[in-house]
C-alpha cells in the first residue's frame, strides 16, 4: 500500500499544475450571444401574452388570484411596507454589492459598481416605461400593474450574482428572487403575468449591463482586474514517507510568478 501511495505521489509531483488563467471566465459574461436572450425574452413574451390576451388573463391570472385569496386569509392587499418582498427584492443586489466590496468576484469593485448601476438603470427605465405605457389594473384595483418592478429588481440582482459568482451562489440568489415574485402575487399586488414579465426584464437588464462593460471600461478608463493580475504557475508536490511511528503524508505547494 505504501509503495502504491509513493508511486502516486511521484507521478503527481512530476506533473506541474498550471493555475487557470482568468481570460475565459473573465470575458464570458461580457460576450453577447443570441442564446442568452432566449430565457429573458421568452419570459417577457409569455408575460405580455398572458397579460394582454383576455382569455388567458381571465383564466390564468384570475385563477391564481382566487387561489391566493382563498389561502391568504382573504386579504385584498397588504400595504407595501408590511410586505416582506418589499425588502426581499433588494437582497440579491445587496449581496452582489457586499461581495464586491470585499474584493470577491471576477471583476474589480469599481467594475461591479458600474455594472450594478447600469443594470438598475436599464431595469428601472424598462419597468417604469412599460408601466406608464400599459397602465394595467392591479388585482387590488390600483394602477400600473404590468410588469412587476419588485420582481424585476430581485431577478436583476440574482442574475448579477450568477454571472459574477457562479451557479451555486446564483441559485441562492434566485431562491430569494422567486420568493419575491411569489409574494407579490400572494399579497395581491400583482398578477402572475406581471411577475413573469418582470423576471425576464430583470435577467435581461443584468446581462445587458455586462455586455456594456467593455464600452464603459473604455469610457471611464478603467483597468480590468485581469490586466492587473499576475500570471503565475503553481505546482503541488504530495509526498508519502514511512517513519518509526507510522506513515507520514503531506503536500508541498510551490508558487512561481
Amino acid at each position: 500500500m505504501r509503495k502504491i501511495l509513493a508511486l502516486v505521489a511521484l507521478l503527481l509531483a512530476a506533473m506541474p499544475l498550471n493555475a487557470q488563467r482568468r481570460d475565459s471566465v473573465y470575458t464570458s459574461s461580457e460576450q453577447f450571444k443570441v442564446t442568452k436572450l432566449i430565457a429573458p425574452v421568452t419570459l417577457m413574451g409569455v408575460g405580455a401574452v398572458c397579460s394582454f390576451t383576455p382569455a388567458i388573463h381571465n383564466g390564468m391570472d384570475m385563477g391564481v388570484r382566487e387561489w391566493a385569496l382563498a389561502n391568504n386569509g382573504g386579504v385584498s392587499f397588504r400595504p407595501n411596507p408590511q410586505c416582506p418582498e418589499t425588502w426581499f427584492q433588494y437582497a440579491p443586489a445587496a449581496a452582489y454589492g457586499i461581495a464586491a466590496a470585499c474584493g470577491a468576484g471576477k471583476h474589480s469593485f469599481f467594475e461591479q459598481f458600474v455594472v450594478g448601476i447600469t443594470a438598475y438603470g436599464l431595469m428601472f427605465a424598462a419597468t417604469q416605461g412599460i408601466k406608464f405605457a400599459a397602465n394595467t389594473q392591479r388585482p387590488n384595483d390600483s394602477s400600473r400593474s404590468f410588469p412587476s418592478g419588485h420582481t424585476a429588481t430581485a431577478f436583476m440582482g440574482a442574475e448579477l450574482v450568477r454571472l459574477e459568482y457562479g451557479i451555486w451562489w446564483g441559485l441562492a440568489a434566485y431562491s430569494v428572487a422567486g420568493a419575491t415574485a411569489f409574494l407579490r402575487v400572494w399579497n395581491n399586488w400583482h398578477w402572475t403575468s406581471d411577475v413573469i414579465a418582470g423576471a425576464g426584464i430583470g435577467i435581461l437588464s443584468a446581462n445587458a449591463s455586462y455586455w456594456l462593460l467593455p464600452l464603459e471600461r473604455k469610457l471611464f478608463r478603467m483597468d480590468s482586474k485581469l490586466a492587473g493580475a499576475t500570471h503565475y504557475q503553481w505546482q503541488a508536490l504530495p509526498y508519502a514517507a514511512s517513519t518509526p511511528v507510522g506513515a507520514s503524508y503531506g503536500l508541498t505547494l510551490a508558487v512561481q510568478w
